[in-house]
C-alpha cells in the first residue's frame, strides 16, 4: 500500500477540504469510515461492495440504524481497488469496498449494436495516479 496523497497522517474517509459538503443519512447496515456508500432505501445508505451508484464516502464508522455522515461533494481520501489514472473517473466499489477506475464505453452510433451508458455510476475524479490495489489517493467527489 502506497499513500499517493502526501498526507500520510490522514486516514481514509477524511477530508481537508474546507468546502466539502457532508450530508447525514441513516445507516441501513454497518458502515466503516472511508466506505463508498449508496442509497439502499429512501434516505438510507449502505456500503457498496459491488459496482453501484454511490453517492459519496462515509466519514465516520457507524452501526446500522445510526446517523451516517457522508461526504457528497469535495476532496476525500480513499483506497484504490487497482490502477487508476490521475484525472480519471472513479466509481464504487469492488468487493473490498475500494474505488475503481470507470472506463469509457465505446459507442457505435452507426450500427445496430446496443449498449448501456452508466450516467450515474461516476462517483468522482481521481486526483492522483495509483498503481496497485490498496494504494491511497484523494478523489474529488462530485456527481
Amino acid at each position: 500500500m502506497t499513500d499517493k496523497t502526501g498526507k500520510t497522517w490522514m486516514a481514509i474517509g477524511e477530508t481537508d477540504d474546507p468546502n466539502a459538503i457532508i450530508e447525514t443519512f441513516e445507516a441501513a447496515a454497518d458502515i466503516t469510515k472511508g466506505d463508498p456508500v449508496h442509497l439502499s432505501a429512501d434516505d438510507k445508505v449502505s456500503p457498496a461492495a459491488a459496482a453501484q451508484e454511490c453517492i459519496g464516502i462515509a466519514t465516520k464508522t457507524v452501526s446500522s440504524g445510526d446517523p451516517c455522515p457522508v461526504l457528497i461533494r469535495g476532496r476525500v481520501k480513499v483506497k484504490a481497488g487497482g490502477a487508476i489514472a490521475r484525472g480519471g473517473a472513479v466509481y464504487g466499489a469492488d468487493s473490498s469496498k475500494r474505488v475503481l477506475e470507470l472506463s469509457d464505453q465505446a459507442v457505435d452510433e452507426g450500427g445496430s449494436a446496443s449498449y448501456t451508458i452508466y450516467y450515474n455510476r461516476k462517483l468522482g475524479t481521481a486526483l492522483e495516479t495509483t498503481t496497485a490495489a490498496d494504494d491511497l489517493l484523494f478523489i474529488l467527489v462530485g456527481k
